[in-house]
């Protein structure tokens, strides 16, 4: 069964360009449009949609204004943000936004968003009572245990699989680096490297290396320092909110 999908953008244009990428992705069928979040309200009141994605900038209520509205029902959809400001990150992981697409959207990034929806449809009904849960498998000890994106710090690409760091103990993972980027939550784990990610919430500083490169400063126990790649520099300052 498709999923049912609600795009929500003051933009028609938006509208129009999100909507024939989802209609050449397998499983979604698009059953609803609106152009303000009132708008929006007003149509998943009515319907059971599985997921809404939903512009962040809008007049008079926000997309964030829309999710948080929509996690307080009984049951929700879950929210799928599609935003021009990659500045609106944090405010997304705070109301438990699905994930976060930056325009112009790639079908390549959207069809792993499609793939994750569906994913965490198949573990639930088709409406879901808050968001999608997210748990990483990790060996400790010799035994399998699942973390919490909560208390993951850093992740390091290790050949095919990775490495997972806590606040005081790295861990080993079975997952590469591509496969963690797609289960975390992308408002809250950033690719500063080919060779990091980081949990953008672990972050105390981020400065100017003597060497200099960026670096960001992290919260552990060993207050870890990583490199930031040249490329990723302007979009991880614009993630934290500095410009």
């Amino acid at each position: 069964m498709s999923l049912l999908a609600l795009i929500v953008d003051d933009e028609a244009p938006a509208r129009a360009e999100l909507r024939y990428l989802l209609e050449r992705a397998d499983g979604v069928e698009v059953v609803g449009e609106a152009a303000s979040v009132r708008e929006a309200l007003a149509l998943a009141a009515r319907l059971d949609y599985d997921v809404v994605f939903c512009d962040i900038s809008m007049p008079e209520l926000t997309g964030i204004d829309a999710a948080r509205e929509l996690a307080s029902w009984p049951t929700s959809p879950l929210v799928v943000f599609v935003t021009a400001h990659q500045d609106y990150a944090v405010q997304a992981y705070s109301v438990d936004g699905f994930d976060y697409l930056l325009k112009p959207v790639s079908e390549e990034r959207l069809g792993r968003t499609v793939a994750r929806l569906q994913a965490a449809r198949r573990g639930q009904p088709a409406r879901h009572s808050g968001p999608a849960l997210t748990k990483v498998p990790v060996t400790r000890r010799g035994e399998a245990v699942l973390l919490d994106p909560d208390d993951i710090f850093w992740a390091e690409a290790n050949g095919d699989a990775s490495r997972v760091a806590t606040y005081d103990e790295v861990l080993q993972s079975g997952q590469s680096m591509r496969e963690l980027e797609d289960l975390l939550p992308s408002a809250r784990f950033f690719r500063i490297h080919r060779r990091h990610l980081v949990n953008l919430q672990r972050v105390v500083r981020l400065e100017l290396a003597e060497s200099g490169r960026w670096v960001v400063h992290l919260t552990d126990s060993e207050g870890t320092v990583l490199e930031v790649a040249r490329r990723q520099t302007r979009a991880l300052k614009q993630h934290l909110g500095l410009r």
